[in-house]
């Protein structure tokens, strides 16, 4: 079975409810956690420096609301007995900060919700999740 899961959090109450179902998961294959939040370095092109206050207030809030996510789902993992690890990663493309963090712990499986902070939702699948089950040569297992 697994012995390394990564789970990816964008803060976002959905995100973060797909990363505490890995809890029971990697209890029962007795594997380590990975919980791992992408900071996108720069999120909206074309700003112009006349937004740059409004955008590091954003980078901010938004880097507060994913460490907030990491300790909530660290917290769960801890009760359980789950040995965890916690990532910080900058990357102005999600999907390719995941897969790479992914394949830097040597995790086995990455488990993450199928939609999180994008906004509206997609059809099938959120943005990010497509992209990651598209580039990842590690298993992918999307929640909903």
């Amino acid at each position: 079975m697994f012995k390394k899961i990564l789970v990816p959090t964008d803060g976002s109450e959905l995100s973060t409810d797909a990363a505490l179902r890995a809890v029971p998961l990697a209890k029962m294959a007795s594997a380590k956690l990975t919980v791992l939040f992408v900071q996108d370095t720069y999120p909206y092109t074309g700003i112009g420096e006349a937004n740059s206050a409004g955008l590091q207030a954003y980078m901010a809030a938004a880097r507060a609301q994913g460490l907030s996510s990491v300790e909530r789902i660290a917290e769960a993992a801890r009760a359980e007995g789950v040995d965890i690890e916690t990532v910080v990663v900058e990357d102005h493309q999600t999907a390719k900060g995941i897969v790479d963090a992914a394949q830097a712990s040597g995790a086995d499986l990455i488990m993450m919700g199928s939609h999180g902070r994008s906004g509206i939702a997609k059809l099938v699948l959120g943005s990010v999740a497509a992209k990651v089950l598209a580039i990842s040569p590690i298993p992918v297992l999307v929640v909903k």
